[in-house]
Order: C-alpha cells, then sequence, then structure tokens
C-alpha cells in the first residue's frame, strides 16, 4: 500500500473527527483537533508568532494512516528543548538556522506521542517514514533542520534508528506508586521533610485560603478572566516572561475542552485550581487532565503568600491525583525546587535532523555528552524522598 504524505497549512484542512480518532490523540486535551485549532483561531500561532501550521499527515487510498502537528519557526521561543547554542553555532558557520521544522505542541512541555495513527500496532513502522518525511522537508523547503519535540521515549528510540540525532532534557514529575491516600505519599520521605511538607501544606488554611479545583460548568467566564489575568502576571513578572497566549485562547478551550469528571478515565480537560481568601481569588492554576496524566501549565497570584504557589502548584495537584487514581502528575518544566517535595527526576526526549555536514556532526558529538550527564542525574529517582 503506497503512502501518500501531505503538509497542511492549518488543521481545518484535517477533518475534526479524523485526526481525533487516530491513538494517540485522546492521550492529553492539547493533542485535540479542537487545541491545535483554538491555536490557530485565536492567533496565538501563525506568521506573526512564529509558528507557521505544517501539519504532516499519511494517506493511503485515501484513509488517514497517521498525522503529526508540525510548525516552520522563524525563532526558538515557546519549544522548551532549548537550541539557541546550536543556532548561535549555525549563524558562526554561515548557515542560517532559521527557519526550522518542529514536530511539537506550542508552549507545551510534556511528553505524549508526537505520530498519532490510526492503528497502534503500525507506529513502529510508521516512525521511519516520519523521520525520512522529514528529511525530505528540510531539503525541500532548503531549511536548516526539523525536531521532533518531548515523543515518548519508543518513538525516539525508533527515530534515533531511523538516523536522528537524540537528546535528552530532564523534568521533575509526580509518580503515583498506588498510594492510596496523601499520608501514603508523605511517609516515602524521611521525618524531617514529611514535617517540613505537612507545615508548607498547613500555611494556605492558616491563613484563611481556600483551595479548589474547578471543572465543566464551574469555569465560568468570571473565572477564565481572573484566571487569563493570573498568566499575564506571571508573564510581567520576569524579564524572560513570554506572553504566549491572549485571553480569546482561554475563552476558546474553557469552552470547547471542559472537563466532565474527577475520576480517572473519565473525559480529561481544562480544570483551574483556584486558591481564595473568602470569597476573592488570588492565585490560581490552570491545569489539564488526561485520562491517566494530570497535566500543570499555567500559574498566577494576584498576592505574594508562604507557599501559596507550592500548595496550588503542587500539593494540592498531587492530593487531587491520588483520590483520581491518576499515574502521573507532570507540573512543566524547570523547578529543581520540585524535587525536595517528591518530584522524581525524569527523562525527556527530542530527535533532530540538521542539515548542515558541520552542525550535524558537532551537535551529535556534544549530545553523546548531555545523555550521559542527564542519565546520571535521572539514575536514582529515589532521591525525591530523601
Amino acid at each position: 500500500m503506497e503512502l501518500e504524505a501531505h503538509v497542511h497549512d492549518t488543521i481545518r484542512e484535517i477533518p475534526e473527527s479524523e485526526w481525533d480518532a487516530l491513538h494517540g490523540v485522546s492521550e492529553a486535551p492539547f493533542l485535540s483537533w479542537a487545541w491545535f485549532d483554538a491555536l490557530e483561531r485565536t492567533g496565538c500561532v501563525g506568521e506573526e508568532a512564529g509558528w507557521l501550521p505544517h501539519h504532516i499527515t499519511f494517506r493511503a487510498e485515501g484513509v488517514l494512516l497517521a498525522a503529526a502537528p508540525a510548525y516552520l519557526k522563524d525563532n526558538s521561543e515557546g519549544e522548551f528543548v532549548f537550541d539557541h547554542g546550536w543556532a548561535s553555532a549555525s549563524h558562526q558557520i554561515g548557515a542560517p538556522y532559521y527557519p526550522k521544522l518542529v514536530v511539537a505542541v506550542p508552549f507545551t512541555p510534556a511528553t505524549t506521542p508526537r505520530l498519532f495513527v490510526r492503528r497502534p500496532e503500525d507506529r513502529p513502522a510508521l516512525l521511519p517514514v516520519l523521520a525520512e518525511t522529514l528529511r525530505k522537508l528540510v531539503a525541500r523547503s532548503r531549511i536548516s533542520s526539523a525536531h521532533v519535540l518531548f515523543p515518548t521515549e519508543d518513538e525516539v528510540t525508533a527515530l534515533a534508528g531511523a538516523e536522528m540525532a537524540h537528546r535528552c532534557g530532564i523534568q521533575f514529575q509526580f509518580e503515583n506508586e498506588g498510594y492510596q491516600t496523601l499520608d501514603d505519599f508523605l511517609a516515602r520521605f524521611n521525618a524531617k521533610r514529611r514535617h517540613q511538607i505537612r507545615r508548607e501544606m498547613r500555611e494556605s488554611s492558616k491563613q484563611g485560603i481556600s483551595i479548589d479545583t474547578l471543572r465543566g460548568a464551574e469555569i465560568t467566564p468570571e473565572v477564565v478572566d481572573v484566571m487569563f489575568g493570573f498568566y499575564v502576571s506571571t508573564v510581567e513578572k520576569f524579564a524572560w516572561g513570554r506572553q504566549y497566549l491572549n485571553r480569546a485562547f482561554f475563552e476558546e478551550i474553557a469552552a470547547r475542552l471542559r472537563s466532565d469528571g474527577e475520576r480517572a478515565g473519565s473525559r480529561g480537560g481544562v480544570e483551574i485550581v483556584l486558591a481564595r481568601e473568602g470569597k476573592r481569588p488570588i492565585a490560581g492554576a490552570l491545569n489539564l487532565a488526561g485520562p491517566t496524566t494530570l497535566y500543570g501549565r499555567y500559574w498566577g497570584a494576584s498576592e505574594e503568600r508562604p507557599f501559596l504557589h507550592f500548595n496550588v502548584c503542587y500539593y494540592h495537584p498531587v492530593e487531587d491525583c491520588i483520590a483520581r487514581g491518576l499515574r502521573r502528575f507532570e507540573p512543566g518544566a524547570g523547578g529543581s525546587h520540585k524535587l525536595v517535595r517528591g518530584f522524581a527526576p525524569s527523562v525527556t526526549h527530542s530527535a533532530h535532523h540538521l542539515a548542515h555536514p558541520r552542525l550535524d556532526a558537532a551537535v551529535r558529538e556534544f549530545l553523546v555528552r548531555e545523555r550521559s550527564v542527564v542519565r546520571a542525574r535521572t539514575a536514582d529517582r529515589s532521591v525525591a524522598f530523601r
């Protein structure tokens, strides 16, 4: 059966029902057709944002067999796999680094499938096809490179086997090791650390602050306004902050991707953790729930309170995951401070094709050393509880 590869400059060229029926899409709300459509409709991706849709599909006899979300990029912002050094080296040898092609979910450093397939058993055979297609697109478009960001370990193994360069990174994540209660989780720590965490968790209630997860109809337009304000406040606090999303996007996903349940296996979606002093919201976090994993995305607060960030973004979601039977909580990129709160070091992956031979050789040599460092730092996951 002959495969035909197609490139689409908008998600709307691909029928929503076909995209969402592919295996892998249901693992997280940000893989759904509605998520990519909302990004496009609200202008969060596009020419001005430096994320031009370039989605890839594979068909045989008109039937959609696989798809990958992809974008042409003229910068490296919003990717969370940092290649600024590569860009600098590329320019030094006289080879422009931008534009480049990325297979990724914009602004979302979360590990999920990057190639969605009609039948899961076909994914191993189709991943080398994706790698070859990326090489052909790079050559045809005369661009520098192609990058697959935050694929699963199985996917990156197949892509590396198809001669793409393999990069590793580190995130700190909560793994639910069969805990029935929060006390089961806390029992993993030594007495000193356990006492410190309990003290941090009590601080919000001592100040009269309540923390709740809002779902479904509880996420009203007023709550969306408040959460967007918190998001912007965080962006504005830091010199390196970037406002990738706008108010219209928050409204779109809150309306189209609301979570409808509390148990594992129910349809996930947008959830908002809201901290209130009395009736007044003072902090919040926008999370995304999949059937087995909770993803922490955006946080903000109107005022600083001791340990409020830890309670809203870590402790409350961890307790929620245990209660719902979710297997994992990914609170996002960075943050080694998560380690002392029971978030274990986890390996993330990416795969890269660099067209310039000298740049490719230099990057591959660097990645060998980098992978060794990452593997050493993540070898002992029990370090999170010491």
